[in-house]
């Protein structure tokens, strides 16, 4: 009953240890597929980001396009005044097409030829449009740096001011009708006005404030991740860096058991990293001047190995072990010596030894054999402390 106690016990122990594997393995699993799903989103940001900053700057291109296009036009009105002059209509054209505008202001306007000459006659002044721009952009500027009642009284000033002394140029036809005929091509080149523009504008600055706080999680993902990962690697080198000192001890300790006068010890090759470190084992028994596992004999390697082993088990103590053959090359001294550190082991630990070696079966508890009679394999089994009594 015991035995299946310790039996059942082992078993549960052995289910947990998979399932804390298994849960280890799934978290691993989804931190890689986290790292790489944030490095996709993070190379799809940079590239919307480029094609975003490409029509950045195609747009900055039109625009300094559109300003040449502005100079050369003020450039080309500023020609065309002083050729305007040279150029005059016959009298009766005009009066013909005085008598044709009149008509036209009767049925277009509604205005009688007095009153439309009275208020947009010649003798009015043109107003001038460089002029007026430059006055507003200075207006601007005192208004930036002025506060909201010194605006209205500035712009109230304006008003008065521009009543009092109108600005412009004096009128002259001809100028005027270039400057129509040049408006209309303007206007012509422009092409249809998009209704859509704004909407555009703001469903591209929706976007953009979109992947801006996606980056911006991905990149708290990223630094997130990077401290698992540090808590990680630090877990592990404290977890390794005691097992190895335990382990280290309890291989001298074994060591000098099983080669008396002997030494042995684990040197690690790269001390000031413990996640990459390899172990490397020095051992010299008595009368040796050699150290390396590779100069000793069958038997001492083998010795040596079954050496680790036992301190890892000490070290690391398990419910049971279960060894193949560890004392085949072994001499009946060095076998003596094994089989009282495997007694020890025996109190605290079940021993499961697959062996052929008699004195080895002579201080087991129970015995399992395979024997085959008349062609069919079967097993046999045999408590020894029971058959002693």
């Amino acid at each position: 009953r015991r035995e299946r106690q310790q039996r059942a016990a082992a078993a549960r122990a052995e289910q947990a240890r998979k399932a804390r594997l298994a849960t280890a393995a799934q978290v691993r699993d989804q931190a890689r597929t986290a790292a790489e799903t944030g490095r996709t989103w993070v190379e799809q940001a940079q590239g919307e980001r480029a094609r975003i900053e490409a029509e950045r700057a195609g747009a900055a291109a039109a625009v300094a396009d559109v300003r040449r296009q502005l100079d050369a036009l003020a450039a080309e009105m500023s020609a065309l005044s002083d050729a305007a002059h040279r150029d005059e209509i016959a009298r009766a054209e005009q009066s013909m097409r005085l008598e044709n505008l009149a008509e036209r202001a009767m049925n277009e306007l509604g205005l009688e030829l007095d009153p439309l000459v009275e208020e947009y006659g010649p003798h009015m002044l043109v107003p001038d449009a460089e002029a007026e721009a430059a006055a507003a952009e200075a207006a601007a500027d005192r208004d930036g740096a002025a506060d909201a009642a010194d605006v209205e009284e500035q712009s109230q000033g304006a008003q008065m001011e521009s009543a009092a002394h109108p600005t412009g140029r004096p009128y002259v036809r001809a100028e005027q009708e270039k400057r129509l005929a040049r408006a209309n091509r303007d206007l012509a080149r422009l092409g249809k006005v998009n209704p859509l523009a704004l909407e555009e504008h703001a469903a591209l600055e929706e976007r953009h404030r979109f992947l801006a706080e996606q980056l911006a999680d991905l990149k708290q993902s990223r630094a997130d991740l990077m401290r698992i990962v540090e808590d990680v690697d630090q877990r592990v080198q404290e977890v390794f860096t005691q097992a190895y000192a335990d382990t280290a001890r309890e291989f001298a300790i074994v060591f000098d058991r099983l080669f008396p006068g002997g030494e042995g010890r684990l040197v690690l090759t790269d001390p000031d990293d413990m996640l990459t470190t390899g172990i490397d084992i020095e051992a010299r028994p008595a009368g040796k001047k050699v150290k390396r596992l590779s100069l000793l004999s069958g038997g001492e390697r083998s010795l040596a190995a079954v050496a680790l082993l036992v301190a890892i088990f000490r070290a690391r103590p398990s419910p049971f072990y279960v060894m193949d053959e560890v004392e085949a090359a072994l001499d009946d001294t060095n076998l003596g010596r094994l089989l009282d550190i495997f007694t020890e082991l025996r109190a605290s630990s079940q021993l499961i030894i697959i062996t052929h070696q008699k004195r080895t079966m002579e201080i087991a508890d129970a015995l399992y054999g395979i024997t085959m009679r008349d062609g069919v394999t079967q097993a046999v089994s045999q408590r020894l402390s029971s058959a002693t009594q």
